[in-house]
């Protein structure tokens, strides 16, 4: 924290006093020449929102980040802080951070007109240079203004006509900083026509109190495009005075999905210790999430927010823990049974169309994770015939035959010893893995072995079913003779 000093002592200090605008851009200007990131943790934006962040940013314009829920709007909006100074000064006990060298209220102006060189200068830091809103219909021009307040004007013995009466709302107490004001459409069309002075003219108007006051701010907008049909719109002036929209997009490849979910699933140290997660599992669990944005099932529209992997991730990690205690184990490896336990991560992240809800959100989740698994099986194995010829011999014809008279149970709470051992006496499926995947970690395997197994419940080749907390599965014959 920086101590007060006095305005000479800051004008003897050699700082120049910059808008925003030009504080944020020089700032950018200087990382880009030191080769030093600028927006970190963005993920799978490099060649896309970051080039149009820069442009807008050294544009000097207020931005609007368009785009569907989980796509990062909000960190993008959050990061801008760190573009700031670290430090700036302000005229001591400003409401509204006032500039010492062009202070805009009556307060900063008539302590400045009294106290010359000796006016009193404190610091802010630029992490409290960072104001957000959420736009909900209830918010009213007093929340984002101002307004006047009686008591203030009862207490000072002062006229309603004399500015030391008003209440500033939270844009001009975000004066000198970044506000971002969270989906844009939500906020009635008469309160976004308050907007449009400030952004342009610096206009500010409270109950029929005319002020002058050309606020300095870097205004960040974010809407969902969902919102402009479904609760509201931005109305086209105050469109028309944003400099740049920026749209947003999901990751693109499975990698990048999965450095996202890395970096945002909440492990500890001591689970990411104890529980082995197989980078197969990782896609997998990523491919869910392509699968939801590519289904029939759910509104494209309403976009499937990257926050799926992020719960599911936590959740199958969650599902891994919930085995360790258990079962006394000290140490486990994510399974593809886990995978059901992913199931409210999807549930709730999902808007389905109206056959979705006909079929049922937990059915869905299922149709979900079956078509991550079937996609990831055919990246590694030879495709499942659908029709099985007589005397011709398929890759999966003797584990087939294995299950014609065998059975297999998995239970959720083996210990991986137990639960490996039980998969390890089907020799065909040894085979297979050995075949095609050899090449893979152990973990990787052990999971490949795993997904055979399931890919063939999804063709029918063989059945599956489940109780409580045991997997069983066996000959398809059998079942259907069983279901006759």
């Amino acid at each position: 924290m920086k101590n007060d000093i006095t305005f000479k002592e800051l004008k003897k200090s050699g700082y120049t006093d910059k808008t925003i605008t030009e504080e944020i851009r020089a700032n950018l200007i200087s990382r880009i020449k030191a080769k030093e990131p600028v927006f970190e943790g963005l993920w799978g934006y490099e060649d896309t929102v970051i080039p149009q962040l820069k442009k807008a940013i050294l544009a000097g314009h207020h931005i609007n980040l368009l785009g569907l829920r989980g796509q990062a709007k909000t960190r993008i909006a959050r990061s801008m802080v760190n573009l700031l100074d670290e430090y700036m000064p302000i005229v001591k006990g400003s409401e509204i951070n006032d500039s010492p060298f062009h202070p805009i209220s009556k307060f900063a102006r008539d302590l400045i007109a009294e106290s010359g060189d000796e006016t009193p200068i404190s610091w802010v830091h630029r992490s409290d240079r960072f104001f957000e809103k959420l736009a909900t219909p209830d918010v009213n021009i007093a929340d984002l203004i101002g307004d006047i307040d009686p008591i203030k004007a009862a207490t000072l013995k002062l006229p309603y006509s004399d500015e030391r009466v008003l209440h500033y709302g939270m844009i001009p107490r975000a004066n000198r900083s970044i506000f971002v004001l969270n989906e844009l459409p939500d906020l009635q069309a008469r309160i976004q026509v308050s907007l449009f002075n400030i952004l342009q003219e610096g206009d500010v108007q409270i109950r029929g109190f005319q002020l002058r006051m050309p606020l300095d701010i870097q205004f960040i907008f974010t809407a969902n495009p969902e919102d402009y049909t479904n609760r509201g719109s931005i109305v086209t002036p105050l469109k028309d005075r944003i400099g740049s929209q920026i749209f947003t997009h999901y990751p693109k490849t499975i990698a990048l999905a999965k450095q996202i979910t890395e970096q945002e699933a909440m492990i500890s140290a001591e689970d990411r210790s104890q529980i082995q997660i197989p980078d197969l599992a990782k896609d997998l669990l990523e491919e869910v999430a392509f699968a939801a944005r590519d289904s029939e099932y759910v509104d494209a529209k309403s976009g499937v927010s990257a926050r799926l992997t992020i719960s599911a991730m936590e959740n199958l990690v969650a599902a891994a823990k919930l085995r360790l205690i258990e079962s006394g184990a000290e140490k486990t490896t994510v399974r593809l049974l886990d995978f059901m336990s992913i199931i409210p991560s999807i549930t709730g992240k999902i808007e389905l169309v109206y056959e979705g809800e006909q079929e049922g959100a937990d059915y869905v989740a299922k149709i979900l994770i079956d078509k991550a698994v079937m996609i990831q099986f055919e990246s590694l194995f030879p495709r499942i015939s659908k029709l099985e010829k007589e005397g011709i011999k398929t890759p999966y014809t003797d584990l087939i035959k294995w299950f014609d008279k065998n059975h297999l149970e998995l239970n959720y709470n083996d210990t991986d010893e137990e639960f490996y051992a039980k998969i390890d006496k089907i020799g065909p499926l040894a085979t297979l893995v050995e075949e095609n995947v050899s090449e893979l970690s152990t973990e990787d395997q052990n999971f490949c072995k795993e997904l055979i197994l399931w890919a063939l419940t999804i063709s029918n080749k063989i059945d599956k079913s489940e109780n409580q907390s045991v997997f069983t599965f066996d000959s398809a014959g059998i079942r259907q003779y069983l279901r006759d």
